[in-house]
C-alpha cells in the first residue's frame, strides 16, 4: 500500500518539475523583510525551487523535506544555479526541530493533516531567533472550489482563523487572504486562493 511519501517521491521523480523551478511570487515579494545573508529554513521545499531561488540571493539556506526524491532534484537544480542548499531528509511531525538559530522559515503549499498542523507551526516559531520571521502562504478553504493546485480534501486546506490560533505565541504582521492566479509547473495552474501570513518571534 502506498504511502503519503511514496506517492510525493513518485510525483518528484518525474522529469517535469511538479512545480516548476521559479520561486514562488509570495517569496520573492517578502524575501526583503528578511536580513541580507540571513539563516533561513525552508520546510516542505520539495524540489527547492525556493531553496535555490534564496541561496541565490545570498541567504544560507537549509531545505527540508521528508522526499529524498525531491531533494535529489533540489541538490541538482541547486548544482546548475551555482547555488548552495544545505538538504535534510526529514519527516517534519517527527524531526527533532532546531529552536532559536534561524532569521527566517518560509513554508509555502506545505498543508500538514489537523493533528500535526499546529505541533509543526508552532516548532517553525521556535526556530527562529527573536526578531526572526515566518513567511508562509497555502491554499485556503475556499481553493476547495478551485481545480488549480493543493490538496482536494478539505480538512488539508488552511484558513487565516487556523493560522492565527497556530502562530499566537508570535507577532502576527501580516494575515491575509488573497486571489492569485498561479503558474508553478503542472501542478499549480490557474486561479487560487491563498492564505498569507508573516509573523514575527518575539521571545
Amino acid at each position: 500500500m502506498s504511502t503519503p511519501r511514496d506517492l510525493w517521491n513518485a510525483r518528484f521523480a518525474k522529469a517535469a518539475p511538479a512545480d516548476g523551478e521559479a520561486p514562488n511570487a509570495f517569496v520573492v515579494q517578502e524575501a526583503g523583510r528578511l536580513p541580507p545573508g540571513g539563516r533561513i529554513l525552508l520546510p516542505g521545499d520539495g524540489q527547492g525551487r525556493n531553496s535555490v531561488w534564496m541561496a541565490r540571493q545570498g541567504f544560507d539556506v537549509t531545505c527540508v523535506d521528508w522526499s529524498g526524491e525531491g531533494l535529489k532534484c533540489a541538490r541538482a537544480l541547486a548544482e546548475r544555479e551555482g547555488a548552495r542548499v544545505e538538504t535534510v531528509c526529514a519527516d517534519l511531525s517527527t524531526w527533532i526541530w532546531p529552536e532559536g538559530i534561524f532569521d527566517g522559515v518560509v513554508a509555502i503549499h506545505l498543508h500538514l493533516p489537523p493533528a500535526t498542523r499546529p505541533m509543526v507551526h508552532r516548532a517553525m516559531l521556535r526556530a527562529l531567533r527573536p526578531g526572526g520571521l515566518l513567511l508562509l502562504e497555502a491554499f485556503d478553504l475556499e481553493q476547495i472550489n478551485h481545480s488549480s493546485g493543493g490538496p482536494d480534501r478539505l480538512e488539508m486546506l488552511y484558513s487565516a482563523e487556523m493560522l492565527a490560533e497556530d502562530f499566537a505565541e508570535g507577532e502576527i504582521l501580516m494575515l491575509e487572504r488573497a486571489q492569485v492566479l498561479l503558474d508553478e509547473g503542472p501542478h499549480h495552474q490557474g486561479p487560487a486562493e491563498v492564505v498569507r501570513a508573516v509573523v514575527q518571534q518575539t521571545s
